[in-house]
């Protein structure tokens, strides 16, 4: 089985936001990133499409030609709670601290772990290889890739903060 992962393109806020499961709006440029990605999907057929509910991604899996991909919520990025929205250099508390030490297992106020991410997203991915397929795609987050390619064996938990992907960038997993 193949699993296409596409990472939604650039998103309008500012540089340095903490912004995981807001709905946040695109950057001008999202026509000529979406036809990019659209240019690498070409010939590939594919046997579902899964998406992310959020709009950065519902909107690229519409430009791809996949309106109505299927929306799944465990496909949202990492759900940072009270420090969305907010500024990484306004996240200097005993928390955060806590959290820049053990991101794996602590949570974020209000928010998950990655730990977290990774069991919602293992799940779909369990559910998805239990399917009759061959190749499926997924429009969703870099968190969401991460977690897949933990899942997938590519790297362990703890080394997955480095391996953030482009904007647009499409990730094929074979199982």
């Amino acid at each position: 089985m193949e699993i296409y992962l596409i990472r939604h393109t650039s998103v309008n806020v500012p540089s340095g936001c903490v912004y995981g499961q807001t709905d946040v709006g695109l950057n001008d440029t999202f026509e000529a990133e979406a036809e990019v990605v659209k240019k690498n999907l070409e010939g590939l057929a594919f046997d579902n499409v899964w998406c992310s509910p959020l709009t950065r991604c519902v909107r690229l899996a519409g430009y791809c030609g996949y309106p109505d991909a299927i929306r799944d919520d465990r496909l949202k990025e990492l759900n940072f709670g009270e420090w969305e929205m907010k500024s990484w250099d306004e996240l200097t508390d005993d928390h955060s601290k806590e959290w820049f030490e053990n991101w794996v297992d602590t949570p974020t106020p209000g928010g998950e772990s990655f730990n977290d991410q990774y069991k919602r997203v293992a799940a779909f991915l369990d559910e998805v290889r239990q399917g009759d397929y061959r190749r499926v795609c997924v429009f969703t987050h870099g968190g969401v890739q991460r977690s897949a390619r933990v899942y997938a064996g590519e790297y362990s938990m703890e080394k997955a903060l480095a391996y953030l992907s482009a904007y647009g960038e499409v990730i094929k997993l074979e199982f």
